[in-house]
């Protein structure tokens, strides 16, 4: 899969007004909102394609889970289907993460979803064996990493590695906790009307039409780093090499461990809505309080508030994110834990500052794995810790795992912002002024292929 950077180089593609550079004046304010994320044409592509390939990633969880539960009769094996969603990240993300900059960005978005549409296509076929069920919905699992994480590398590429690169995450942050909202109803909706096995050919649909944006919307770049041995050797080396950085380490774990506490209402959320009388109604909407509140502290964050802003406030809010869940000690009514998850999930838009201050600090040979690294750990992460809450309140009780985690989640947090303020001298900086995104060559010169 090698692949060379050709030596001849076209001319400069006409400009157009939203390839244009910014015209901003050294002294205007800096710009807001998302707007001029999707004034740019390949972002607008990448968004497309993250759109579809999350629905047919959601819509296949539902429909397979339905489908081993029709075969099978089992709840364990249906939830099992669920479960191998989170399991198999950490393998794709440490021993294939190295593909991520070895070959070109849009090659490997392109082949992983070809790869997940090839993987539900097999779930489709009648009379396919449990077991092959299964193995298809881990390859599937092993893939979503290394996809996601060179998604996230190619927006440095077409965004820079500014303000913009931070809204473009943003927004698929913001999609992806749509997801959860709007995916599984949709699947519910699309399962009456179709068989399991029709909603997983549909999905195939959503793979390949992201795959065609990808190759088509965007443009051919080469690859980050050279080929240095085998796959595996190459992805573990480059792990160990971020992770010795103690600037990098110390952002990968912002990432992680907020989220890793911030899961335990989620998956307690039944047996807490039972001990609340609320029945089903009130399980939907203790689920949904959580992405709504981050949705709506990312979207206010990004559309209002200035990137020093956003930088700024970034470790003072990561340290008191998870404080809402004191409040269960409290006993409180549906309407207030509702209260208390949205507050909660507004105090994710820390993300944003985070974001800013990882892509600079690692190198740019490096970026794709460190993406998908940190896509791994913090799929990883979420599932320790929604294993470790259902232990937890075995045998301390629902509440008090919830303010458990609360109060143990803010200590780590507070200790990890205090390790990230005493590493910011080891950071690279990178002299920015307003209105100035730092783009690619790309944009001014196209490569053959």
């Amino acid at each position: 899969m090698a692949e060379t950077k050709a030596t001849t180089t076209l001319p400069d593609p006409p400009t157009t007004p939203e390839d244009a550079p910014s015209t901003t004046p050294p002294n205007a304010p800096e710009a807001t909102g998302y707007g001029r994320v999707f004034a740019v044409r390949e972002f607008r592509a990448v968004f497309a394609a993250h759109a579809f390939s999350l629905l047919g990633l959601v819509v296949s969880e539902l429909a397979l889970s339905v489908l081993v539960y029709d075969l099978t009769g089992s709840p364990l094996m249906s939830a099992l289907t669920f479960a191998l969603g989170f399991l198999p990240y950490l393998v794709g993300g440490t021993l294939l993460a190295g593909a991520a900059d070895r070959f070109p960005a849009r090659r490997v978005l392109v082949v992983c979803d070809l790869v997940c549409a090839g993987c539900v296509a097999v779930m489709v076929v009648p009379g396919a064996p449990i077991a092959v069920l299964l193995a298809m919905r881990c390859a599937l699992a092993v893939v979503s990493p290394l996809f996601q994480g060179a998604r996230t590398a190619t927006l440095t590429d077409v965004l820079g590695d500014g303000d913009l690169f931070v809204l473009g995450r943003s927004l698929l942050r913001i999609v992806s906790q749509g997801a959860l909202l709007a995916g599984f109803g949709l699947g519910g909706v699309l399962l009456t009307v179709v068989s399991p096995r029709g909603a997983l050919l549909i999905t195939v649909c959503t793979f390949l039409t992201s795959a065609a944006l990808l190759r088509f919307g965007t443009r051919r770049r080469p690859a980050r780093a050279r080929h240095e041995g085998a796959l595996v050797r190459d992805s573990l080396r480059g792990t160990r090499r971020i992770l010795a950085d103690r600037r990098v380490r110390a952002l990968l774990l912002l990432f992680w461990v907020p989220p890793m506490f911030a899961v335990a209402p989620e998956a307690l959320a039944a047996p807490y809505a039972d001990g609340l009388g609320v029945g089903s109604a009130g399980l939907g909407l203790l689920m949904c309080a959580l992405p709504v509140g981050t949705i709506a502290g990312e979207l206010y964050a990004g559309s209002r508030l200035r990137p020093a802003t956003r930088t700024r406030i970034a470790l003072p809010l990561v340290c008191v994110t998870l404080l809402p869940y004191v409040g269960y000690v409290l006993r409180p009514d549906l309407g207030w834990s509702l209260a208390l998850l949205l507050l909660a999930g507004t105090g994710s838009a820390y993300s944003l500052g985070l974001d800013q201050w990882f892509v600079r600090a690692v190198p740019e040979e490096l970026r794709g794995r460190a993406m998908t690294l940190n896509t791994a750990g913090l799929m990883t992460v979420q599932g320790v810790g929604m294993a470790l809450s259902g232990v937890a309140a075995e045998f301390a009780g629902v509440r008090a795992t919830v303010v458990g985690a609360g109060v143990l989640g803010t200590v780590c947090c507070v200790l990890l912002a205090v390790e990230a303020r005493r590493t910011e001298g080891s950071a690279t900086p990178v002299a920015e002024g307003p209105g100035t995104e730092r783009r690619d060559g790309a944009d001014q010169h196209m490569t053959g292929g």
